[in-house]
């Protein structure tokens, strides 16, 4: 099982190399970058390009560790007991299996995405050290094990909202995706949009990394946020001529609600419009 990227998602060589250092050595692959840099995404395609199952766990702020293994919902067996009903001589009847437990016994080997780790609290990493170490959990309920039918290959991803513990991140190999260059980006974009004449992803690529770079800026406008404002000067018919003799004065480019996304970074920019037109002046 080899990743060498897909049609659809540009995969730096650096990145090809830690998804097959995990499967390797069977390892989970821990992934962190700033959003927007295909995390998620990947897993979707390592799945694609292997022929793999995708086993999504989406991580909340309330997620707990062992709802990855299973749930016991002792309310409805208790109901159910009340109204004589014959499922509450099974226990089994009241246990729901967790993303583990179905990539544990998944007939054919599958990637296991765990998206998002840092949201859940500090002890989240922890609670998982042995099941995903030794790829096996007990069941208290019905007294059995399960354990993996074959190791599914796992991809954890983080946006860096908490540090993890040092014993969690020993059993994982690291991987950080940096935000593309313009160069890997260009490859990036012409996947999406195949026939964009080069003069206008020129431009646009030029301000897409002009706005990023400006100090001050509080969030930095992402991938998708840039392939979503593509889109829009298409649908617009906004040519590269245009974006070249943007006014300066403006500061802020055409259609700028798809890269800032905070009244902070606007204002900034208002700003930085006046300070030009103070020194025209």
């Amino acid at each position: 099982m080899r990743f060498e990227g897909t049609k659809s998602y540009v995969a730096t060589e650096d990145l090809r190399v830690a998804v097959n250092a995990a499967i390797a050595l069977e390892r989970p692959l821990l992934i962190k970058g700033e959003p927007g840099t295909g995390k998620t995404v990947l897993a979707h395609e390592v799945a694609a390009a292997l022929g793999a199952p995708l086993i999504e766990w989406h991580i909340k702020s309330t997620t707990k560790a062992q709802q990855g293994l299973y749930d016991y919902d002792a309310v409805s067996r208790l109901r159910d007991s009340q109204l004589g009903d014959e499922r509450v001589k099974d226990i089994r009847n009241y246990i729901r299996r967790g993303k583990l437990w179905d990539a544990f016994v998944a007939d054919q080997r599958p990637v296991l995405l765990i998206d998002e780790i840092d949201k859940a609290d500090i002890e989240f990493p922890n609670d998982l050290l042995q099941e995903l170490d030794r790829m096996e959990f007990y069941v208290y309920e019905t007294g059995e094990t399960v354990k993996a039918v074959q190791r599914p290959v796992v991809m954890i991803t983080s946006n860096n909202e908490k540090e993890l513990p040092d014993a969690f991140l020993r059993r994982c190999f690291f991987h950080y995706i940096k935000f593309p260059d313009p160069d890997t980006m260009t490859r990036i974009v012409e996947v999406h949009f195949p026939d964009l004449k080069q003069r206008l992803l020129k431009e646009a690529l030029t301000i897409f990394y002009e706005l990023r770079d400006t100090p001050g800026l509080k969030k930095k406008p992402s991938t998708s946020e840039l392939l979503d404002w593509l889109k829009l000067l298409l649908n617009e018919d906004i040519d590269a001529d245009t974006l070249r003799e943007r006014d300066p004065k403006k500061a802020i480019p055409p259609l700028h609600g798809a890269l800032l996304k905070n009244e902070q970074d606007v204002h900034l920019f208002e700003r930085l419009a006046f300070i030009v037109r103070r020194k025209d002046n």
